[in-house]
């Protein structure tokens, strides 16, 4: 019986991940989703509304590390002060888990398409943290 048990307590717990897991994968997306319309709209302090807005806030990029959700977008506008240097955004997403409750791991590919100065591109690995029910990217290492 207590074999029987275990066996219906794992069932039911897997498959309640995995519709949670489904909901916060489409929440995910959206934001970068989001995140990808507000860039190529030119509007770079909406785009920072997927990072967690605490000075916690980890950036590693051809810089270094940047820490801080204010430093962050401050470096944004610093490096792409135009919508010529911004260009038009596109995200491929390569990977996207739940490795543990409440946290998401995002690796990806983004493009920067800018005619006049030459296009951009590289990689990304996103970790995000599901805080007060929203997600939020609380690292992002893009080179």
């Amino acid at each position: 019986m207590r074999k029987i048990f275990v066996a219906l307590l794992l069932v039911w717990t897997a498959g309640a991940a995995m519709a949670q897991s489904a909901a916060d994968r489409r929440a995910i997306l959206a934001i970068l989703d989001r995140q990808t319309t507000d860039w190529n709209a030119g509007r770079v302090d909406d785009f920072m509304n997927g990072y967690w807005q605490s000075d916690s806030l980890t950036f590693v990029g051809k810089i270094g590390v940047t820490k801080g959700y204010e430093a962050t977008l401050a470096n944004y506008k610093k490096r792409y002060p135009d919508r010529a240097s911004m260009g038009t955004l596109k995200f491929d997403i390569l990977k996207l888990e739940f490795p543990a409750p409440n946290v998401a791991y995002v690796i990806g590919k983004w493009h920067l398409t800018r005619p006049q100065v030459g296009d951009a591109g590289g990689h990304y690995t996103l970790l995000w943290r599901k805080l007060k029910g929203r997600w939020v990217i609380v690292s992002d290492h893009s080179s």
